[in-house]
């Protein structure tokens, strides 16, 4: 069934908060207080070897954020206290790279905490724990200033730390303590000349010349993700990763860096997995150490998902409480725009080995690169109905191509990868309809669980109604024939009344009380229970009785029962195909009994007038193509006089086939095989029919199982034979079922070209698929053709 992996994730804590870092600022450089092309401060920690601290020397740390190398040779690092001017330097030599990091160890504290990577220069300068003053000097002058020390000749950065800093660029960052350093965000990249919006008040970080995504204490998150599908650091220990926790549950936990750097392939969170309820809260800024790791959500049995990058056997240590929380990242206009139609690339079948990794173009890529991080959807539209277990589908505002009701429609190339599934894992989510809005901003963590990227709500969306209601089709007109199909979704003595009584009232009100119904996944008699049951006569007494007293025609049915646990379906369940007809307004049913479950329909011709052997009659049921699979059930009507031959189906099902955001691209389908299998028989016995009368009435109905655009369908209209009125239909009204938020056709009926010569009317009535309360997970359909 489904939710093997839910009790990892059940919430103890959530947080909605979001804080915005300083962007890149293209002001030129010069003078004093002008942004830096290129050498900049990018971390500052100064309770360095005091009680609680994580390393044992204080240290300044240098970042080039320029496009050469830089000599620093003869410059200083300079520093005061809060409110000092009298300063001490330590010298620099050598060049820094671009991109690359310069750590300057300076004096040690008491001796608490881990040594510092090998640093690129050593001084003994002994820095505040909690505020003072930093400064990069392009000469060994020392500064003499007490404020308004970043204008000074020579100083090419500046950094007022803690809130008593008498100097600073602009604002200076908030307060440090022997467990927090002053980090610059983008990797060290950003510089707005304002210290309190530039850098992060979070877990020392030190990072030397030699840092690599594994470098001894500079691991970041977004080394842990790397811009693939898996870890590169997965089966190794990492220590001390920062970040601040964004939400808890009962066995582990999401945290995310609050520096990010400016590479969008590459993930800034990921799940803590504890296996107890975790010693943190949302907020608290934290280093973490453990093993990187990727499960595999669904067991043995979920070989077919992606894992999720995870870091296990944790050591925690909480460093501050109330951090802000990392801004989440906005998904749709204004933000990262998924992509519209591709969900991967990748042929070689295992994405986990396949290399190439494109999250601006591919679908699973785009999600993986966001995995565990803080995502926000503004105005969320809700494509697929709240489910029993608290998911909603949506896709970002502006996402095509949308149906006429408010879904998003599954088309040949395009399985719409802008589709994310909320969850209730943290927060409850809310009832909701296809064409609802979640008004303002949704946000939550990005998980992966059975098949599909989940957004793990943290705060309950606020529902805006988008009015939607069920349909209702016309009524026949005098001398048109009237056929339904409709599949209700196990029907069983062992339903309530609520549904018999619902089920009627859309077969007499919704769909006009048609003159045929084929029905698929009528139960038997005692249901799933598995009993050796097969009659289904009293299911159907209830329905027939259900539909008189909703104030419908008197129905009759005819059927075959299947031989027991050999049609699929629900086990014990014996689900088959049966007529429901009406006879008062010109149809009959032609009888010719004789036909047992195993016993094969045949096609007669009497006179160059076609008639089955048996009516009702099933098709083939010994072939394999029907082999735990439902066989179809043809039966001969006549409409006023004249013959019509109707074929039910139910054909097998999409399970085992692979998910669309799964392991393997592109995703296998193995049930197809079956289908064409099952679609060559119909096809082959309706060309029987029509061999004998090309003229002939003949209606091909029911759950397909396949969509209209795939090779099932295309077998069966094969050499024009019979026309499938789903293709006939505008592209934003072809849905009969809406699956992981994608409308889809699933239930067709095909009719003959002597039939479709003839001016009919069809619609598919959406009582179900788009609605949180559904009779059956389908929408029935309607066809009126004049027969005179």
């Amino acid at each position: 069934m489904r939710r093997t992996d839910r009790v990892r994730l059940r919430t103890t804590a959530v947080a909605c908060a979001a804080v915005v870092v300083g962007a890149l600022s293209a002001l030129p450089a010069g003078s004093a207080q002008a942004v830096s092309p290129d050498i900049v401060i990018s971390q500052v920690y100064g309770g360095g070897g005091n009680s609680g601290a994580p390393y044992t020397n204080d240290f300044i740390e240098l970042y080039n954020r320029g496009t050469t190398p830089v000599s620093v040779t003869g410059w200083t690092v300079q520093y005061a206290s809060a409110a000092g001017s009298s300063w001490s330097r330590t010298t620099l030599s050598g060049t820094v790279a671009p991109g690359a990091y310069y750590l300057v160890q300076e004096a040690a504290g008491a001796g608490a905490g881990a040594p510092l990577p090998a640093p690129d220069a050593t001084g003994t300068l002994a820095l505040g724990a909690t505020a003072g003053k930093v400064a990069l000097v392009t000469n060994g002058t020392a500064l003499s200033c007490g404020s308004a020390c970043a204008g000074q000749p020579g100083v090419k950065d500046f950094v007022g730390y803690g809130s008593t800093a008498s100097s600073a660029e602009g604002t200076p960052t908030g307060n440090l303590s022997n467990s927090t350093a002053a980090l610059r965000a983008g990797g060290g990249a950003t510089d707005t000349d304002s210290n309190a919006a530039d850098f992060a008040v979070t877990a020392p970080a030190p990072r030397n010349s030699t840092t690599t995504g594994g470098g001894t204490g500079g691991t970041r998150i977004r080394d842990i993700q790397g811009a693939a599908r898996t870890s590169p650091l997965a089966g190794r220990p990492v220590g001390a990763v920062p970040g601040v926790v964004t939400a808890v549950g009962p066995a582990g936990f999401w945290f995310q860096d609050p520096l990010p750097d400016a590479d969008p392939a590459t993930s800034e969170a990921v799940y803590v997995y504890t296996a107890t309820a975790p010693a943190v809260t949302v907020g608290d800024s934290v280093t973490v150490g453990g093993t990187v790791s990727e499960y595999r959500p669904g067991g043995t049995g979920g070989t077919t998902n992606l894992t999720v990058t995870e870091l296990t056997g944790p050591s925690v240590a909480v460093l501050a409480h109330n951090a802000p929380l990392p801004a989440a990242t906005v998904v749709g206009a204004g933000g990262r725009v998924p992509p519209t139609s591709v969900i991967s690339t990748v042929t070689s079948g295992d994405v986990e080995t396949a290399g190439s990794f494109h999250p601006a173009t591919e679908g699973l890529d785009f999600w993986e690169s966001l995995e565990g991080m803080r995502v926000e959807l503004d105005d969320a539209a809700v494509v697929g109905p709240s489910t029993a277990f608290g998911e909603i589908p949506v896709v970002p505002q502006g996402s095509t191509t949308r149906t006429g009701r408010g879904g998003i429609l599954l088309q040949s190339g395009d399985a719409n990868p802008e589709r994310v599934i909320l969850d209730d894992v943290l927060a409850p989510t809310p009832t909701a309809t296809v064409g609802d809005t979640l008004t303002g901003a949704t946000v939550g963590v990005l998980d992966y669980s059975f098949g599909d990227f989940k957004l793990l709500v943290t705060a309950t969306p606020v529902v805006s109604s988008g009015g939607l209601a069920p349909e209702t089709t016309a009524a026949a007109a005098p001398g048109e024939l009237a056929a339904a199909t409709f599949n209700v979704e196990n029907l069983a003595p062992s339903d309530p009344q609520s549904k018999f009584d619902g089920l009627a009232a859309g077969i007499v009100s919704r769909l006009r009380s048609p003159d045929l119904v084929a029905l698929e996944e009528i139960q038997d008699n005692s249901g799933a229970t598995d009993n050796g049951v097969v009659a289904a006569d009293q299911t159907l007494a209830r329905l027939t009785a259900a539909i008189t007293a909703a104030g419908g025609p008197a129905y009759t049915y005819r059927q075959i029962d299947p031989q027991n646990d050999q049609d699929g379906g629900q086990p014990g369940g014996n689900i088959r195909q049966v007529f429901l007809y009406r006879t008062d307004r010109g149809l009959s049913f032609t009888d010719r009994p004789g036909a047992g479950s195993g016993t094969a329909n045949s096609v007669l011709n009497n006179a160059g007038t076609p008639a089955l052997a048996y009516s009702p009659g099933r098709l083939d049921p010994g072939n394999s193509a029907f082999a735990a699979s439902r066989k179809p059930l043809a039966g001969e009507f006549r409409w006023q006089g004249r013959p019509v031959f109707v074929i039910a189906n139910h054909f097998n099902s999409k399970g085992g086939d692979q998910p669309l955001f799964g392991r393997y691209q592109q995703p296998a389908r193995p049930s197809e095989t079956q289908r064409h299998a099952q679609a060559t028989v119909v096809k082959t016995f309706t060309d029987q029919i029509l061999a004998v009368d090309p003229n002939a009435a003949v209606i091909v109905l029911g759950d397909l199982n396949d969509f209209e655009f795939s090779q099932t369908t295309d077998l069966l209209t094969a050499g024009g034979s019979l026309v499938d009125l789903p293709r006939t239909l505008p592209l934003a009204e072809r849905y009969t079922y809406v699956y992981e938020g994608n409308s889809q056709v699933l239930d067709h009926i095909l009719i003959s070209p002597a039939l479709a010569a003839k001016p009919y009317g069809y619609d598919i009535v959406h009582l179900n698929s788009e609605f949180p309360a559904q009779l059956s997970d389908h929408d029935p359909q309607v066809v009126r053709v004049p027969l005179p």
